[in-house]
């Protein structure tokens, strides 16, 4: 299976958390099979609102959703 990520981001109410305002208006910039590729698509969508403080995108890694650590589910 691929290492998926997903690129997304929005208006946050406090840049040091991922309080993300208005779920409508999110910016899914997509999924990306390797996390090089990610990275290369996030660094280009921050940078386009660098000058706006309440921007901020992430990187979601996919494949541990998809593939949880089964030692966390140990205890099931």
């Amino acid at each position: 299976m691929s290492k998926l990520h997903l690129v997304f981001g929005g208006r946050v109410s406090d840049p040091m958390t991922l309080d993300f305002r208005d779920l409508s208006t999110i910016d899914v910039v997509g999924i990306y099979a390797d996390y090089a590729s990610a990275e290369k698509a996030w660094r280009a969508a921050a940078q386009r609102t660098v000058d706006d403080a309440e921007m901020k995108y992430v990187v979601v890694h996919l494949h541990r959703l998809l593939e949880p650590d089964p030692a966390l589910n140990a205890g099931d």
